[in-house]
C-alpha cells in the first residue's frame, strides 16, 4: 500500500513539474519575452505598434492589407510601399525608419539602412542565419538552398552551384531560345486572326507558363507538359500560404485533421509524387554521351550524381528527400522570379515607349533577326546588353521580385548602436530601400535607367542601396540565369512585336511571396513586319 502511494505521489509530483513547466513556456513566449524584447529597443529608441497577446501585429497587418487591396493606382505610380507592404509604410511614419513590430510571438525589427544591411547580409560568422518559415509554406517551396542554415546550406551550395557555372548557361541559351520562340509564335498566330492584327495577352500568366518551361528544360531535363503536375500543385499550396499568411500560428496546427488540412496534405502527396516521378525518370534513363556525369550534367544530374557518390564524398551526399526538396526550391524560385522580373520590365516598357524603341533599335541594327548566343551577347556587351542591363537594374529597383528579405539573430547582437536580441528577427525591406529619396534622389520613384549608366555602385548615394538579388554568401544562386533568361526572352519580343499597354490595365501590384499584379497585365501585342 506504502508503495503504491509513493508511486503515485511520484507520479503526481512529475506531473505537477511537467505541467509548471509548460504553463512557464507559454508564460515566457506570450508575456515575458514581449516584455523583455520590448524594453531593450524601448532603451535604445526604437519603438513600434503595441504588442497583442498570441497575434502580435498580425491583426494591424491584415488589416491595412485589406484596405490597400481596394485600391487602384495611377499607371504612372511607382510609388508602390503603401499598397504592396502599407504597414511598413504607416509604421515608418509613425515610428521612423527603424521600428518593432511582432508577426504572432516573433519580433521583428525593420531596418531600412543599407550600410546595416550590408553588414547584416554579409555576415561570415553565423550570427545572421535564415529564420524558420511557415510549415505551409516549407511544404510549397521546399527546404532547400534558401531556407537551410549552417553545415546544410555549405552542403547544398556545393552541389548547386557547378548548375550555374559560365560555361553551363551558354549551354542553356538554345533552350531558352526554343521555348521563346515557341510562345511568341503561339503569340503572332493569334494575332494575324485577332482585328487590327493586334492581340491582348495577359503577359503575367504566359511568362509563369514560359519560365516554368525553361526551368523544367534546362534544370530537370523534363518539360513543361511533364512538369505540370509539379507547377500546378505548388500554385494551389501557394494560394493556401496566401490565405494563411496573417493567421496566428498555433503549434501543430497543421496536423490536425480540418477540412483544409486534409487538402494541403493531399496537394503535398501530388507534389511529391510528380518530382519522385521525375527523379526515377532520371535514374532510369540513358543520358546523351557528351555528358561528363551519368546522370546528366544539369541541377537534377548533378544531386543524383553527388548523392550517390557517398563513398568517395560522404559529407556531400544528398538524400531522396533532401533532393525533393532541392527540386521543389529551384522549381518553385526558376519560375516565379523570372517571371514576375519580365512581367513587369513588359509593363515599364509598354508605359515608356520612347526606351522601347531604343532597345529595339539596337537589337535590329546589331542582330537583325538572329536568335541571341553566347557569342553574340558578348560581341553587343557595349550596345545591347549595356542598355538592356540598365532598363532590367532599374526594373529590378522600382518593381523587385523579393518584396522583403529576413534573417534571424542565432545571439545577442551588438552592431553600431544597435542592440539585437537572440531570435529576433531582422526585415530588410527591399522593396522600400529601392526608393528612398536620400539614396536615390529626387526621381527615385521615376524610371530612370540611365541612373545606372555608371553601374550600380555608382547609381545611388550609397553602393549597396540596389539589393533586390540579395548579397554577401547568400545571395541568389540563380542570378546570372535569370538575368540570361530575362534578356533572351526581351530581345526576341523586341525584334518580333511592338508593344503597349492595354486600356484595360489596372495597377495593382500586391504581395503575394513576391511582388505580383494583382488584376495581371494585359498587353496589345502587335507583330512587326520585318
Amino acid at each position: 500500500m506504502y508503495v503504491e502511494m509513493g508511486c503515485l505521489a511520484i507520479a503526481l509530483v512529475s506531473f505537477t513539474v511537467i505541467f509548471i513547466s509548460i504553463i512557464w513556456q507559454i508564460c515566457r513566449i506570450l508575456f515575458w519575452r514581449p516584455y523583455v524584447v520590448t524594453r531593450c529597443f524601448r532603451k535604445q529608441g526604437i519603438r513600434g505598434p503595441p504588442y497583442s497577446v498570441l497575434s502580435g501585429s498580425l491583426h494591424e497587418i491584415e488589416r491595412l492589407k485589406n484596405a490597400a487591396r481596394g485600391s487602384v493606382l495611377e499607371t504612372s505610380s511607382n510609388d508602390i510601399i503603401q499598397r504592396v507592404v502599407p504597414h511598413y509604410h504607416r509604421w515608418s511614419l509613425d515610428y521612423g525608419d527603424t521600428f518593432l513590430y511582432w508577426f504572432g510571438t516573433q519580433p521583428r525589427i525593420c531596418i531600412s539602412d543599407p550600410e546595416l544591411a550590408k553588414h547584416i547580409l554579409s555576415n561570415k560568422f553565423g550570427c545572421f542565419i535564415k529564420p524558420m518559415t511557415r510549415p505551409l509554406l516549407e511544404k510549397m517551396a521546399g527546404r532547400g538552398l534558401g531556407l537551410v542554415n549552417g553545415a546544410d546550406w555549405v552542403k547544398h551550395r556545393r552541389i548547386t552551384s557547378p548548375a550555374f557555372t559560365s560555361g553551363k548557361l551558354k549551354v542553356m541559351m538554345k533552350r531558352m531560345a526554343e521555348c521563346t520562340l515557341s510562345m511568341l509564335h503561339e503569340w503572332k498566330n493569334q494575332s494575324f486572326v485577332a482585328h487590327n492584327q493586334c492581340k491582348m495577352i495577359e503577359v503575367n500568366g504566359e511568362f509563369r507558363k514560359l519560365t516554368a518551361d525553361i526551368i523544367a528544360q534546362t534544370a530537370f531535363g523534363t518539360s513543361y507538359v511533364q512538369g505540370r503536375e509539379v507547377f500546378e500543385a505548388q500554385r494551389e499550396l501557394r494560394q493556401c500560404c496566401r490565405a494563411s499568411i496573417a493567421d496566428i500560428l498555433i503549434p501543430w496546427s497543421l496536423y490536425l485533421p480540418t477540412p483544409e488540412n486534409l487538402g494541403i496534405w493531399k496537394t503535398e502527396r501530388r507534389l511529391n509524387k510528380a518530382l519522385r516521378s521525375i527523379i526515377e525518370s532520371r535514374l532510369n534513363s540513358q543520358v546523351s554521351r557528351s555528358s561528363d556525369s551519368v546522370h546528366g550534367d544539369d541541377l537534377l544530374g548533378l544531386m543524383i550524381g553527388e548523392s550517390e557518390a557517398a563513398k568517395t564524398k560522404p559529407g556531400l551526399k544528398l538524400s531522396m528527400n533532401e533532393i525533393i526538396e532541392e527540386c521543389k526550391m529551384f522549381f518553385f524560385a526558376g519560375q516565379d522570379t523570372t517571371s514576375t522580373l519580365l512581367s513587369w520590365t513588359v509593363f515599364l516598357l509598354s508605359s515608356h515607349q520612347e526606351w522601347q524603341d531604343r532597345l529595339r533599335q539596337e537589337v535590329l541594327k546589331e542582330c537583325r533577326m538572329g536568335i541571341p548566343d553566347s557569342d553574340m551577347l558578348a560581341k553587343l556587351k557595349l550596345n545591347i546588353c549595356f542598355q538592356v542591363n540598365m532598363v532590367f537594374l532599374e526594373v529590378l529597383r522600382l518593381y523587385s521580385p523579393v518584396i522583403t528579405t529576413f534573417r534571424k539573430a542565432s545571439k545577442d547582437i551588438k552592431f553600431g548602436n544597435l542592440i539585437i536580441p537572440r531570435d529576433t528577427c531582422i526585415s530588410i525591406p527591399v522593396v522600400k530601400i529601392h526608393r528612398m529619396e536620400k539614396y536615390w534622389g529626387e526621381d527615385a520613384n521615376e524610371f530612370n535607367p540611365l541612373r545606372f549608366s555608371n553601374g550600380v555602385s555608382e547609381a545611388a548615394k550609397h553602393p549597396n542601396a540596389l539589393i533586390a538579388f540579395g548579397m554577401g554568401p547568400r545571395a541568389c544562386i540563380g542570378k546570372k540565369f535569370a538575368m540570361l533568361e530575362a534578356k533572351i526572352v526581351i530581345v526576341l519580343m523586341l525584334q518580333r512585336f511592338s508593344f503597349f499597354l492595354s486600356p484595360d490595365y489596372k495597377h495593382t501590384p500586391m504581395e503575394n511571396l513576391t511582388l505580383q499584379p494583382q488584376c495581371g497585365i494585359p498587353i496589345l501585342m502587335e507583330p512587326l513586319l520585318l
